[in-house]
């Protein structure tokens, strides 16, 4: 990652010329270098806010260089170095393969593991500077050797500019962390070339030339890799290569360079290196070892890059948010964006938080030179002011006529749809392959029935090898040019002529004043289950005939049989990341082409995800099929996947381009990040050939423009031909985004293992107290979601890893040690003593005082998630140092789920009322997300609720879908209705639900 010396609140895109350095003191060209030098100080920001300049540091290559002053921890790295080149040299080939097989997997552990784990907690909660001022090591009170030592390591290394007692802590941490981190990852690289070498062989049967392209290839990937590390230091410098915002802060995200040329470039293609030393080396083993220790710093960026990302960048967004949009005859006037994807999802409940921006999807410093706020970025169609300006001053969903006697004079204000409720009008948990399956839905139904006719075509008896091959090849050959053909060409009616739309309007009875708006979303959902049977039915279809062709090996080592594998399994692995990818970006509008069909959400590209590299990803995406011809080995599955791939082709070109440019025009970009990185490479090649070639410079510059001039002739005429042969055949193409997402839904653990503490003999029970108190009415009985404060008391010296849970009466019987789990329904009693569900215990239990009492007291308070959100009546219970032991236990209260005032009669009117009440519990009664209808009136009754940033007052936000469960939750033990999360996400408005409520009411009844 790269960062900027702006303020953390801007995200900026700037000129490539214009980014500033890393965090060290830089000097500055400018093009023709007739500028004198000028020093640009670097300012870095502790957590605590404290402000100071960031001194020059060097790189790790400094290790190396003989001028420069060697600290003791370099010199214990530079002694571990050695020591495997000695190991090396002295022990057996394969005594050697064995060592620094075990060698290099403990220093990859202690790289993806270790570090992964220290920096997650650092990130989290500052662990290492706390572990650091626990131990005193920088303290020149407590430890004045330590401090002078580490003073003495880190100052030798440093510049001028260096001041060790000037500097804060976190720095001093960050430097001394270097040091570790230079250890791990030099001896992690040495000791993976160690085993490198020490498995090296000449692969035998190949001839001269294939080891040639060999060494050749192996070579190249190697060059690359270091291309890639540099270029990405240059980016990231030494703040981000070590993770400095860890530490301290120093400015926002910029992704620059070779950040454009693929998603997170130092550990993604910045391993090339590692599979062009297995091709030198011709080892399988070298070549497992690699995709294990590839995969593993894999690891290391989902679990702890991207979340630390994610919590330092990323900014939440509401769910629900309701964005008031404009007809588009409005929009027609304003200036397209600059972006290239179809338009992704906008509201979505498929994740429980809000989307953040990734490692690979910050903006880039080379696409405009303006300043963008977060807001900008984000809606960048939003350039015009007098557009704005209609935008705020319009509601997002229209008033029912009982709304209008709560909310006074919402009928006077002009009703403009939101985007939110636009998307759901269009999106009901639709069915991607088999995900959200309801097999009450017809079209689920059909979809099941024919998977299944699929998956038993496989078992298909009664015919011999070759008739069942060419059946299982017609099967899926049908499908493949029904899917994408057949549906391209109703695809491209469609956005010629709205053919669909059109249909329906011709053959089905609509309202009167429905606009034609029923026949749009009658044909966009047809549409959206036609497409997703067919694009199953087409994976299905060609993996029944890779399965009938595959035969499993009888010898994995002989041939290309491994090598065919290892290789098929990647491809296959390539596709389903590139899906994922593109789904991500595209959303549920965008993989089922709903710009083919819907007018009314705003056109506008983006290049985020994948889409920054790739202009069409859906290449990549095929690379199964591809995948899975390698590993059957079949030339008919061969055949196939290139029939799709041609397909593809075609779809691309007469169907997705033709109605983007249609959309978007001139907007769209000619060349992506990946195309523009490998040209500018390619013309400063070019440049540099020229240079060199002298007086034959002209004749390669003819040989290439005839060659290239060859090679467009030859693509045309292709192009005329396929496009010919379709003509004449009418055949139907449609070219998809494949998605394998599987969203795995986790069932929360209600069993526990009731770990006890041994040491219960020197705590007295009775000295440990906790009282619920009461609420406002003076009972201990609670609304759903109201907060529940419990008092605490202690003797002086007990575990600072207490907790204290709340339990359902009669889950556990014994008062001495609790068995089941709080599922979540807990609280630390201190809190800083406790990393999520993890005790730290970086405080030890306070010393007696003979002055002071001897027991402590506290109070804690259940709000959120630590709430029960389910009525009935509950017990709360103090446990001892982190373990299941009850040391005091008060109750029983009761959770109740209505209004003890609530009108006997049913009416939309009292609904509403206790919504009132219960939505800003579940919601946490966070100002930016309740009701504006909810929110004090400073006492005057007779005040109007009034829009708010152009909502209804009646529209209510979320920061997670879990609100919305609650609210859910909430309504159903409330008025015994049941309503699913996403109904609640789409209506989010207290009439509209309060409707939906009564309207369910009287059916029921019925």
């Amino acid at each position: 990652m790269a960062t900027t010396d702006t303020p953390p609140s801007l995200r900026q895109r700037r000129a490539k010329s214009q980014r500033t350095p890393s965090d060290e003191t830089i000097t500055s060209h400018s093009g023709d270098g007739d500028v004198p030098k000028r020093d640009e100080v670097v300012w870095g920001k502790t957590p605590g806010g404290e402000v100071f300049r960031v001194p020059t540091t060097h790189d790790v290559l400094t290790l190396f260089h003989p001028g420069y002053p060697k600290s003791h921890i370099d010199l214990f790295n530079l002694a571990l170095l050695g020591l495997q080149l000695v190991i090396f040299f002295t022990l057996s080939r394969n005594a050697s393969r064995i060592f620094f097989l075990f060698y290099f997997a403990f220093w990859r552990a202690a790289y993806d593991l270790g570090l992964g784990w220290v920096l997650t907690k650092q990130s989290k909660r500052k662990w290492i500077v706390r572990e650091v001022q626990r131990l005193g090591w920088l303290d020149e009170k407590r430890k004045p050797e330590v401090r002078q030592w580490i003073k003495k390591q880190l100052a030798g290394k440093m510049g001028k500019d260096y001041s060790f007692d000037e500097l804060p802590l976190e720095y001093n941490t960050w430097l001394l962390f270097r040091q570790l981190v230079d250890i791990i990852l030099l001896n992690d690289f040495l000791a993976y070339c160690m085993f490198a070498f020490s498995c090296f062989r000449v692969p035998e049967g190949l001839s001269t030339a294939v080891h040639v392209m060999r060494w050749i290839g192996g070579i190249a990937l190697i060059a690359f890799n270091l291309w890639v590390k540099t270029e990405a230091h240059n980016v990231v410098k030494d703040y981000g290569w070590y993770w400095g915002d860890v530490f301290f802060q120093r400015g926002a995200l910029v992704f620059d360079g070779v950040f454009e040329l693929a998603p997170h470039p130092m550990y993604s293609v910045g391993y090339a290196g590692y599979y062009g030393l297995s091709l030198i080396i011709g080892s399988y083993a070298v070549l497992f070892v690699s995709l294990a220790g590839h995969a593993a710093q894999f690891g290391f960026l989902v679990f702890f890059e991207n979340p630390h990302i994610e919590r330092t960048y990323g900014q939440r967004k509401p769910l629900a948010q309701r964005s008031p949009l404009l007809p588009k005859a409005s929009r027609k006037l304003e200036d397209a964006p600059e972006s290239h994807v179809r338009q992704s999802s906008v509201s979505s409940t498929a994740s429980t938080e809000a989307p953040t921006p990734s490692a690979t999807e910050g903006d880039t410093a080379t696409e405009s030179e303006e300043i963008y706020t977060e807001t900008e970025t984000e809606q960048e169609q939003d350039s015009n002011p007098s557009r704005k300006s209609k935008r705020h001053n319009s509601l997002g969903l229209s008033s029912v006529s009982s709304r209008e006697e709560i909310v006074r004079g919402s009928s006077r204000r002009v009703q403009v749809v939101s985007q939110h409720d636009l998307f759901h009008r269009y999106f009901r948990k639709d069915t991607v392959f088999l995900h959200n399956i309801d097999i009450l839905r017809a079209s689920d139904f059909q979809l099941v029935l024919v998977t299944v006719y699929a998956a038993a075509l496989i078992f298909v008896p009664s015919l011999s090898y070759s008739g069942t091959l060419a059946l299982h090849f017609a099967h899926a050959l049908a499908w493949c040019l029904f899917h994408s053909f057949g549906l391209g060409l109703l695809l491209r009616a469609q956005s010629q002529s709205k053919f669909l739309v059109r249909h329906f309007l011709k053959h089905y009875h609509y309202p009167q004043h429905d606009r034609g708006q029923g026949a749009v979303q009658e044909a966009f959902q047809n549409w959206k289950a036609i497409y997703n049977v067919t694009a199953t039915m087409t994976y299905a279809s060609f993996i029944g005939l890779a399965w009938q062709t595959y035969s499993v090996p009888q010898q994995w080592t002989v041939g290309n049989e491994l090598l065919r594998h290892t290789l098929g399994v990647i491809m296959i692995g390539l596709h389903i990341w590139s899906t994922l990818e593109s789904y991500e970006v595209l959303g549920l509008f965008g993989w089922f082409f709903g710009d083919f069909f819907i007018e009314d959400f705003p056109s506008h590209l983006e290049y985020t995800g994948i889409y920054r590299y790739l202009n069409n990803p859906e290449v990549i995406s095929g690379a199964a099929f591809f995948g899975l011809a390698l590993i059957s080995g079949s030339k008919l599955v061969f055949a196939l996947a290139l029939v799709r791939l041609l397909s593809q082709w075609w779809f691309l070109s007469k169907v997705e381009n033709p109605h983007m440019r249609k959309l978007y025009g001139d907007s769209i970009r000619s060349d992506a990040g990946f195309v523009k990185v490998i040209k500018k490479v390619a013309q400063k090649n070019a440049r540099l050939l020229e240079s060199r070639a002298g007086r034959h410079a002209p004749e390669i510059k003819r040989v290439a423009r005839e060659v290239k001039g060859t090679f467009d002739k030859v693509y045309e005429e292709t192009a005329e031909v396929v496009e010919d042969f379709l003509a004449k055949s009418r055949p139907k193409i449609s070219e998809v985004v494949q998605d394998t997402k599987v969203l795995l839904q986790q069932s929360r653990e209600r069993l526990v293992i009731s770990r006890v503490a041994s040491d219960l003999s020197s705590y007295d029970s009775k000295k440990y107290k906790t009282s619920i108190v009461p609420a406002a009415d003076g009972t201990y009985r609670f609304h759903l979601g109201e907060p529940i404060h419990v008092k605490w008391r202690a003797p002086l010296r007990h575990s600072r890893k207490d907790w204290i849970g709340i339990y359902r009466v009669g889950a556990n019987q014994s008062n001495l040690v609790t068995k089941t789990s709080s599922l979540g329904m807990w609280v630390p009693v201190h809190d800083d003593e406790w990393d999520g569900d993890i005790p730290l215990g970086l405080h030890k239990p306070k010393a007696a005082d003979p002055g002071s009492p001897d027991v402590e007291e506290g109070e804690v308070v259940f709000r959120s998630g630590a709430l029960p959100w389910r009525t009935g009546k509950y017990e709360v219970r103090y446990h001892h140092d982190g373990k299941y032991n009850v040391m005091s236990l008060d109750g029983p209260f009761e959770v109740i789920g209505e209004r003890l005032d609530k009108p006997t009669t049913l009416d939309f009117a009292s609904i509403r009322e206790s919504l009132a009440h219960i939505v800003p519990l579940c919601l946490d009664n966070d100002p930016s997300l309740i009701p504006q209808s909810c929110k004090p009136t400073n006492g005057d009754a007779d005040a109007t609720p009034t829009a708010e940033d152009g909502r209804d007052p009646d529209d209510f936000r979320f920061w997670s879908e879990r609100q919305a469960k609650r609210i859910s939750l909430a309504i159903e033990q409330a008025f015994d209705v049941e309503l699913t999360p996403d109904v609640v996400v789409a209506d989010a408005n207290l009439s509209a639900l309060a409707n939906r409520i009564l309207v369910s009411k009287e059916l029921l009844s019925d």
